[in-house]
């Protein structure tokens, strides 16, 4: 297992198993970055290899056994399935892992209404060995929109759910979006973080992995709009609904089950 956790300390970005991306391997932190291409969601790995404890951030119910199977290769033992938000594209695997992983704990905002293990506001915490993420409301693509911050070993990375993604941010027309509260969110809890936090979002359509605050301040063109040119915006895309929107929902609503 040393040997495996050196060997994808020193991989390039997606020369990892099962479709991971070892993106970050600091003192006792292992980090590692999966996608879906059906639903392109990212789902992330975060564990102390000091305790063997893990956390997975949106995890996507059909890459169940890839998830556990990276968790196994990596030496690591998962404590918390986090939810970012009640996802509308994808069923969380949280439930399925749960009844496979009976000390595993779910995760999810309290105010989302949705039923979870743990219930979490704004600056609670989940531990996993000598790291934690911080929790960070960021309401507008849903009520219960969560973003979290992991700052350790002088790195902060911020998981931002829909609420920001790459050069652009999830839609507001549903699931009590607010495109306004959305706008407020960005500036006001994102942008606020230093700019060399690296972003991480839940989905990405056109083959980016990762930003910056500091990118995305700059480079953003949605979030560049005043605050009522946002609100017209996104009041003007007349998006379809998510093909799966009826399925997701009432599903993440009881944690996947």
């Amino acid at each position: 297992r040393d040997w495996l956790l050196s060997r994808l300390a020193k991989m390039p970005v997606g020369d990892a198993p099962n479709g991971g991306q070892i993106l970050a391997k600091v003192d006792s932190f292992v980090f590692s970055q999966l996608f879906d291409p059906t639903t392109c969601t990212f789902t992330y790995i975060l564990g102390c290899e000091r305790t063997k404890e893990a956390v997975i951030i949106d995890p996507v119910r059909d890459q169940k056994d890839r998830d556990l199977t990276m968790l196994s290769e990596l030496g690591l033992e998962l404590r918390y399935v986090v939810n970012t938000h009640i996802h509308a594209d994808h069923v969380t695997s949280g439930a399925c892992i749960r009844a496979e992983l009976p000390n595993v704990r779910t995760v999810i905002s309290k105010v989302s209404g949705g039923k979870a293990d743990v219930l979490v506001e704004s600056g609670d915490t989940i531990s996993f060995g000598d790291f934690s993420i911080k929790a960070i409301a960021t309401p507008g693509h849903t009520k219960g929109c969560m973003s979290w911050l992991l700052q350790a070993s002088g790195h902060s990375m911020v998981f931002t759910g829909d609420s920001l993604l790459i050069g652009g941010c999830g839609r507001t027309d549903f699931q009590q979006g607010d495109a306004g509260e959305l706008y407020d969110s960005v500036h006001q809890q994102l942008f606020t973080l230093p700019d060399e936090t690296v972003v991480y979002p839940c989905h990405d359509y056109f083959g980016w992995t990762r930003s910056t605050i500091g990118d995305e301040k700059r480079s953003n063109t949605r979030f560049a709009e005043s605050r009522d040119r946002f609100v017209k915006i996104m009041s003007e895309l007349k998006l379809p609904h998510p093909e799966l929107v009826d399925i997701a929902v009432p599903a993440n609503m009881m944690c996947g089950i």
